[in-house]
């Protein structure tokens, strides 16, 4: 009888994912509640809106730069890591095939079971620090394009999320009016965003937008409450 060949599928684009998320959920919920926060204190559209763009323009910059270096740090620290690893297994070799060994009794090895592995990793310096990396400290190497992909990444999510509730006030003249549809629009497009990304990361897709409207929905509501109390 033919076997149906067993197909895996697992989610591989989580750093990329990440980024999107990072730049996308601030860029609808910062530039939202901006605005909001402005409507609560001025009568002119033009001010909002250049404002906003001000902001985004900003946000973007500055979440980018972040982004880019996080992604620096993390290929620093890996790096860093990976000369120090070098250096035990030519220093300590000893105490290094014994981590080694610990790692597989770990995985219910047993001492017989694992020596074989141990002296044919001692035998292949490189594969013995990539086991070390692994396995020993878990970090994976980092993609060396990692930092540029995401502070690009990052900006852009940021820009597309801020022209989301800014839109309206660019469409509209009339102030309030304005707010009503860059409320509405935003809220679904959190909605929408928090709900993709729920079915993209596996967790409830319908939980996902609710955390990301209410989030939203909090802080824009916080702003413009300030805004006119202070006005």
């Amino acid at each position: 009888m033919p076997q149906t060949p067993h197909l895996e599928e697992h989610f591989t684009s989580g750093e990329a994912v990440r980024d999107i998320v990072i730049g996308m959920s601030d860029g609808l919920t910062v530039p939202f509640a901006l605005a909001a926060g402005l409507t609560g204190a001025i009568s002119s559209t033009h001010i909002i809106v250049t404002a906003g763009l001000a902001e985004i323009a900003a946000g973007s910059i500055a979440m980018g730069l972040g982004g880019y270096l996080a992604a620096r740090s993390d290929a620093e620290h890996y790096a860093s890591e990976r000369r120090r690893e070098e250096d035990e297994i030519v220093t300590v070799p000893e105490a290094e095939a014994r981590e080694v060994a610990e790692i597989f009794r770990s995985y219910g090895l047993t001492n017989d079971e694992s020596a074989s592995v141990v002296a044919a990793l001692r035998k292949r310096p490189q594969d013995w620090v990539d086991f070390m990396m692994r396995f020993e400290l878990g970090l994976e190497e980092p993609d060396p394009s990692r930092a540029r992909n995401s502070a690009a990444t990052i900006a852009v999510s940021y820009i597309l999320g801020g022209l989301v509730p800014l839109a309206p006030y660019m469409l509209v003249r009339q102030l309030y009016s304005a707010l009503s549809i860059s409320v509405v629009v935003t809220l679904m497009a959190l909605f929408v965003f928090g709900y993709v990304k729920g079915k993209m990361t596996g967790i409830s897709a319908l939980r996902g937008g609710l955390q990301t409207v209410t989030i939203g929905g909090l802080a824009s509501a916080a702003a413009f409450g300030l805004a006119r109390w202070i006005s």
